[in-house]
């Protein structure tokens, strides 16, 4: 939800419209009466897969990239054919295909997606598999966590994954006499820095936030992570909500201070993504909590400049909410499938030997390169993070130096993906955020027992 634009958008934006769509079905069926063989088997000493992921054409510059792929992939894969579906997580189709038996044989998915789709047997066991899989040990651990039972068996690969941070505006700190390499650390630090960047007046706005379409939940949901609590948490064999507490009041007390005691975030509130960055590219707003995806965003859509924005890790560093990206096989694919569904994907987005030739791409395309995003996703970790670091160094085109803060944290900051049934969590969620910044008087403790109310209503859906 970081950005209508982007892949880490969809990643936030898209999956709980899918997994909403699959709870609302009821969709329990099992793909291991669904064939994978649809367009084409183990024939001619070739093994055919089909895959998701290649972009659509109206990404020109990505679409050339993935097709070029392809083309090397199967030139030095001979026994391989791929047979690419254009898109990633659609959620019109999803379900159909799932219950129809056209899914691909390696499909593309969002990290709220593997829990529920493990549990439904709609995924390979990839668990010996991966075991040859070059590089699999130097992923984080947390994001390959991500793909395992409750067993520890291993049934997908993560290639792509984004925390939330604080985009933040150079040019204004520097004006309100802030130190734009030194960014908050803390959420008293943002609220004394807003203050200033507010008193500079002429409509300028310290800090802004989300508060319907959902996105009021999902950013609360941010500040809970930031502060080291959570909005659910299992209670033995069932989801309980878990911010009726000391920390959803702090977390809605600081929303509230600076939105009436402080006036740091202005009066038009109801807002949402596009209505944030817009304040930021105009060059308005102080700072906004989001995912470094949208920066390009700023640039591109809204005649921002690359060096005025900075991005520093989540205030607290006590957690963040983490997103992201992933391939699984189909269950029904034969084992030749299943290994060539693994080698296609390891190549392709876990493969530290094309890191150079892969951001080179990047920047001989005019792309941005330098930002903890595409084309150098943080999944690594160890000596093989620190090539990637190298690599994107070496052709940075953007003031990286600008992002060292996110990424200094990024690597420590514990990261919480998306509670189950997040989007029905968010929309109950999205009228506490609203009451608190459009209502001096508003009753903060009313406010979360009647949301944990409603959320553990939701909750007690979830199987």
């Amino acid at each position: 939800m970081s950005s209508p634009w982007s892949r880490a958008a969809r990643s936030s934006r898209t999956q709980r419209t899918v997994i909403a769509l699959l709870t609302a079905g009821g969709l329990a069926v099992s793909l291991a009466a669904c064939g994978s063989d649809a367009e084409g088997g183990d024939a001619g000493g070739k093994v055919q897969i089909t895959v998701t992921g290649q972009p659509p054409t109206t990404q020109p510059f990505e679409r050339k990239v993935f097709d070029a792929d392809v083309a090397e992939f199967e030139a030095s894969h001979p026994d391989i054919d791929i047979v690419p579906h254009e898109g990633f997580m659609d959620p019109k189709t999803f379900s159909a295909k799932l219950a129809g038996g056209q899914l691909e044989d390696v499909y593309y998915v969002y990290f709220t997606d593997p829990a529920q789709i493990i549990a439904r047997h709609q995924a390979a066991d990839i668990t010996e598999a991966a075991k040859s899989v070059p590089h699999v040990n130097d992923i984080q651990p947390q994001l390959l966590d991500n793909f395992r039972d409750a067993s520890g068996k291993l049934y997908g690969l993560p290639t792509a994954n984004y925390t939330m941070g604080l985009v933040y505006n150079r040019k204004l700190f520097q004006q309100a006499g802030l130190d734009p390499d030194k960014p908050p650390a803390t959420w008293d630090e943002v609220r004394a820095d807003a203050k200033k960047i507010s008193a500079l007046g002429n409509g300028t706005v310290g800090y802004a936030d989300y508060s319907k379409n959902n996105q009021g939940g999902w950013h609360l949901t941010g500040w809970l992570y930031s502060m080291g609590g959570d909005i659910a948490r299992k209670d033995g064999d069932k989801w309980v909500a878990d911010f009726d507490n000391d920390k959803g009041r702090a977390a809605l007390n600081y929303l509230h201070a600076m939105r009436w005691d402080d006036n740091s975030m202005g009066s038009k509130q109801l807002l949402q993504d596009v209505d944030v960055q817009r304040m930021m590219g105009a060059g308005q707003l102080g700072m906004y909590m989001a995912a470094p995806d949208n920066v390009p965003v700023l640039v591109k859509q809204f005649n921002g400049k690359y060096e005025d924005y900075g991005i520093a890790g989540m205030p607290g560093a006590q957690g963040t909410l983490l997103g992201g990206e992933g391939y699984m096989i189909n269950p029904k694919a034969s084992a030749a499938k299943i290994k060539a569904g693994l080698t296609w994907i390891q190549w392709k987005y876990l493969n530290p030997d094309r890191f150079d030739k892969h951001v080179k791409q990047y920047s001989d395309g005019k792309q941005p390169v330098g930002l903890p995003t595409e084309p150098t996703p943080d999944i690594w970790q160890g000596a093989v993070r620190d090539q990637q670091l190298a690599v994107k160094k070496k052709y940075a085109n953007v003031p990286a130096e600008n992002y060292q803060s996110y990424v200094d944290t990024a690597s420590k900051i514990k990261g919480s993906i998306e509670p189950p049934s997040a989007q029905q969590i968010y929309a109950a969620l999205d009228s506490v955020m609203q009451a608190v910044l459009t209502d001096r008087n508003a009753n903060i403790d009313q406010l979360l027992g009647s949301a944990q109310s409603k959320v553990n209503s939701v909750l007690a859906q979830v199987r």
